[in-house]
């Protein structure tokens, strides 16, 4: 069996993501193992990685409606000297804000994002063509990438999301909305949004309900009245909350921002302490994500792939059966018709006839049943190609069935597929137990036990980190 070497985006993750946290660098190992049983499964190509279903980036995406406030806020934040070159993003796109080291900005379009698989947007022209067909090639027309000189920006992503108040409502938007939710480590709401109704604020609010339980959102409130009288700040604050928990939004930080005007002067410093103590915690957050990505990918192997794949095989087989009963149906039938008219029963029980006729027949069917075999393979597989696409897997359901067409598997009733036993359960179960540990590590970053346990890590760490360096040539 070949062995799977680490994919160079593996790499690439060890070497510039997992660094900085322990936990994350010993996941890689984790992906790794996964990556090794989807390989030998047949699921994925020796390069491939399930490390690439999710952006391994912080990522803080930032919804407001149609007044200022969201790019005032962006501009002021990000950098003062910015804010004269105009970091506007689009009222209609999904704008990616990434850190540049160069002193001036660059746009790029989104087919940036959507080949490139350490970013949120990757492959995202599959999800929007399936959704509205033709639109997947419009990829530049909803997403871009604006690369700029800021210091806030290092090490995460910013996504600045279009005006919620003016975007069109239409099944991509919603879909790139749910996306960006989803995949965000934090979100900043700004609450300018729930000043005025349409149909995506009807959705938008949706997509907060089923993820505002998970700490991700924080609402800010441009109320300069508030800047100027902070006694007045409780008193708002306490007003947007009533306001937003009679939309079934219980749960998230308020914050009111500085005052941000006259910000293009350097000397106007702008008190962003209580949103950069949250910025700070983000790194965890990304850190969780992408644990709780890896334990899903895990159970997806059991839950969803082996069960389709399980699926398709029976409706294989059960198609192959029926036809080759067909088949010896119509063979018995031209028998009785022969013993009709000729009398042929006596040559079955003739003691060197009989075997002789026997052997023939299966002579006849075992390539038969073979030939039918394969062609009934031919439509499964474009069934499970469309299954694939429809569940928006990235591992090749149809390779996994194509192993199950062996010589013993066609002719026996094989329904489990290959290599599916005990033994790999017990290693997944290995792996998703592992990652519920790299959890708990997690967690005692934040306990009073936090000594002790970064010893235990340490040692831990030789025997269980994983060096991908070795796999680089």
């Amino acid at each position: 069996m070949t062995e799977k070497t680490a994919s160079k985006y593996l790499i690439n993750i060890e070497n510039n993501f997992a660094n900085d946290d322990p936990a994350l660098l010993r996941s890689v190992k984790i992906f790794h193992e996964l990556d090794e049983i989807e390989f030998n499964l047949g699921l994925i190509g020796m390069d491939e990685t399930t490390a690439t279903k999710n952006s391994w980036w912080p990522i803080i995406s930032l919804i407001g409606g149609n007044t200022t406030a969201k790019a005032k806020f962006i501009n002021s934040y990000l950098g003062a000297q910015q804010a004269s070159s105009g970091i506007q993003s689009s009222n209609h796109k999904f704008t990616v804000l990434l850190q540049n080291s160069q002193p001036s900005s660059a746009t790029l379009p989104g087919t940036a994002l959507d080949v490139d698989p350490r970013y949120p947007f990757y492959q995202i022209s599959k999800k929007i063509e399936q959704l509205q067909s033709g639109e997947g090639s419009r990829i530049n027309s909803y997403l871009e990438l604006k690369a700029i000189n800021s210091d806030r920006l290092k090490g995460k992503l910013f996504i600045d999301s279009p005006n919620m108040s003016a975007v069109e409502t239409t099944p991509v938007n919603s879909m790139l909305t749910k996306h960006l939710i989803e995949n965000s480590d934090l979100t900043l709401v700004f609450t300018d949004l729930f000043e005025s109704t349409s149909p995506i604020l009807d959705e938008l609010i949706q997509h907060i309900k089923a993820y505002q339980d998970s700490n991700k959102f924080i609402y800010l409130i441009d109320e300069p009245i508030a800047s100027l009288n902070p006694a007045k700040a409780n008193e708002i604050i306490s007003t947007w909350q009533r306001k937003l928990s009679e939309m079934g939004l219980n749960t998230g930080q308020f914050i009111i921002l500085p005052n941000q005007l006259n910000t293009i002067n350097p000397q106007n410093k702008i008190d962003f302490s209580e949103i950069d103590q949250r910025m700070a915690n983000v790194a965890y957050d990304r850190s969780y994500r992408i644990l709780d990505s890896l334990e899903k990918n895990i159970k997806d192997i059991e839950h969803i792939i082996i069960p389709e794949v399980k699926k398709a095989l029976t409706l294989w087989k059960e198609r192959v059966n029926m036809t080759s009963l067909i088949v010896l149906g119509f063979i018995a039938s031209l028998a009785v018709l022969a013993e009709i008219q000729m009398g042929i029963l006596d040559f079955l029980f003739d003691p060197i006839i009989g075997p002789l006729l026997i052997a023939v027949l299966i002579g006849f069917m075992i390539p038969t049943h073979l030939l039918i075999s394969k062609l009934h393979a031919k439509l499964i597989i474009n069934k499970l190609n469309d299954r694939q696409q429809e569940l928006l897997l990235m591992e090749n359901l149809a390779n996994l069935f194509e192993k199950n067409m062996t010589f013993l598997r066609m002719l026996l009733p094989f329904t489990e597929p290959v290599a599916w036993n005990k033994k790999l359960k017990a290693r997944l179960n290995q792996l998703t137990e592992k990652t519920k540990d790299l959890v708990q590590s997690l967690n005692d970053n934040f306990s009073s036990y936090n000594d002790k346990i970064e010893t235990s890590l340490i040692k831990d760490n030789l025997s269980n980190y994983l060096d991908l360096s070795k796999f680089k040539e």
